[in-house]
């Protein structure tokens, strides 16, 4: 059988390939999953189909029933989807231990939730003539969606998107990363486990296996990157199917004279370092004012040098930031820092890879500007580069600068001042005085402007009713044998329907009487 690691940036060629998965801290061999042939792929999108009437017909209760047992599966068996994870990942085991936790709730809110958004919605008829029209809102699922997710969170990704998509009366076909497929293989092999209707499955490779998904879905949930997301975009605009993006980052942090730097600090270091940076909501760039910049800098400096780099099999908590995922996601972080460096920029602590596994130091660089990759393209990896400002119009500025419009983070005691920096900022979501938790608010949407996406990914309202095609009923209250304004046209008729369109029309009396 021909093989491809999973550090491999070919796309798979063969149907008899598989999919080799190595850990990233130690080089290890974790698993293998077979590349699915197109006609397996084929198959299970017909199979999903034929399963996705009787999962609709079953109501948001039935449905939600049938999430639930899952949750209770995946608690179940906790311990080992995040042994397995953590070894086909590389993270730290502080990083790992709360993907299974997170997961369960947004199963928890969409199946608490969904007969409250999906509810058929009554709306009122607008103008006297139209009074007697009954007018309704139906939302009906999309039967296949397809879920395709990255490397970064092996549970967490799916687990943000697919259990709104069964929610909403949707069958799923999902994809996961050839870089760690095998802890979401384990998750759905729990759905099947339990019993639940066949409305749910995986397919596994690489480039291809993923224009498969998109060919023969209703509706395409991707998140990755911007290149990617692109190409996909193209192909369900060739399908017209629609599609929702989440994208790129390159979330801004803005330190404000008034913050409490302490708290800033902290705040920058957890989202800058978390799963060694490799979140698309992690903080990339940092812009503080003058007056606490070198306060904010010397004690960012000394919290970093505290961090502890590893992966701890033993889960004690004996390390913070584990590997980068991948080779080439190494070699971009060092590429942005060595340009960083070669353009002027100071690096006070970090700046180097590992010699053992895939692990890059957390590093703090200072004198950036913005024509320095680290401050303009996506780096995906431990670095803070921070910037001085001489005022907040110039941090909003710079923090706009970008064709990225993710999250970012305000910093400030001033609630008001807070509120109204964050009107400012051109990204789908802003933190005050935190950072990154937004992602993980089920009750908001989370979404990306500009290049950061299309759409929203998840939370309220818009998270599911993204999964529905959208149908609008009108009926009458009162039946007539006739409409005013069928045939036949006759001057009387006309007089009249034209002296009521101006009455409902104008807003003043003059022009309501036709003077």
């Amino acid at each position: 059988m021909q093989r491809q690691t999973a550090t491999s940036t070919e796309p798979a060629q063969e149907a008899d390939q598989e999919v080799v998965v190595s850990c990233p801290a130690t080089g290890e061999r974790v698993g293998a999953v077979p590349v699915t042939p197109r006609p397996e792929i084929d198959a299970a999108a017909a199979r999903l189909r034929g399963a996705q009437p009787a999962w609709q017909a079953m109501g948001t209760q039935g449905r939600a029933e049938w999430l639930g047992k899952w949750r209770d599966w995946l608690l179940d068996h906790e311990d080992e989807l995040l042994n397995l994870l953590q070894r086909e990942s590389g993270k730290s085991w502080g990083d790992t231990a709360l993907e299974v936790p997170f997961g369960t709730v947004f199963i928890n809110y969409w199946a608490e939730n969904a007969a409250k958004f999906l509810a058929d919605e009554a709306v009122s008829p607008t103008g006297v003539a139209n009074a007697v029209k009954q007018l309704k809102i139906m939302y009906e699922p999309y039967p296949l969606v397809g879920v395709i997710t990255p490397w970064n969170g092996p549970l967490t990704g799916p687990l943000l998107d697919i259990p709104a998509a069964l929610m909403a009366g949707c069958a799923v076909l999902s994809k996961p990363s050839e870089f760690s497929p095998l802890v979401w293989q384990s998750a759905v092999a729990g759905w099947k486990e339990i019993g639940a209707p066949d409305v749910l499955d995986a397919v596994y490779g690489f480039g291809e296996t993923g224009s498969a998904v998109v060919d023969l879905v209703d509706f395409v949930m991707f998140t990755g990157s911007v290149n990617t997301g692109k190409r996909i975009a193209v192909a369900a605009a060739q399908r017209l199917i629609p599609c929702s993006l989440e994208l790129g980052g390159k979330d801004a942090m803005i330190v404000c004279a008034d913050a409490d730097v302490d708290r800033a600090v902290e705040g920058a270091l957890w989202g800058g370092f978390v799963n060694a940076g490799q979140f698309c909501i992690a903080v990339e760039r940092v812009y503080v004012e003058e007056p606490v910049y070198d306060e904010f800098v010397q004690k960012l400096v000394s919290r970093t040098a505290q961090l502890r780099l590893g992966m701890d099999t033993e889960h004690h908590y004996s390390a913070d930031i584990g590997a980068m995922a991948t080779r080439q996601q190494l070699d971009i972080v060092s590429r942005h820092v060595d340009d960083a460096v070669s353009k002027g920029a100071k690096v006070l602590i970090g700046g180097k890879a590992r010699d053992d596994g895939l692990f890059y130091e957390p590093t703090v660089m200072v004198d950036v500007d913005h024509g320095m990759d680290c401050m303009r393209e996506e780096t995906f990896g431990p670095t803070l580069p921070v910037m001085k400002v001489r005022d907040i119009r110039e941090a909003m500025e710079k923090a706009n600068d970008s064709r990225f419009g993710l999250a970012g983070s305000i910093w400030t005691r001033d609630k008001a001042k807070a509120i109204a920096l964050a009107r400012q900022f051109n990204t789908g979501l802003v933190h005050i005085n935190s950072v990154m938790l937004g992602a993980g608010q089920a009750p908001v949407p989370f979404g990306g402007w500009n290049d950061s996406g299309l759409g929203f990914r998840s939370g309220g309202a818009a998270g599911i009713r993204k999964y529905c095609r959208t149908k609008s009923i009108v009926a009458d209250r009162v039946a007539m044998k006739k409409e005013v304004n069928w045939y036949p046209y006759t001057p009387r008729k006309g007089k009249f329907q034209s002296a009521m369109a101006r009455l409902v029309g104008a807003r003043d009396w003059r022009r309501r009487l036709g003077k």
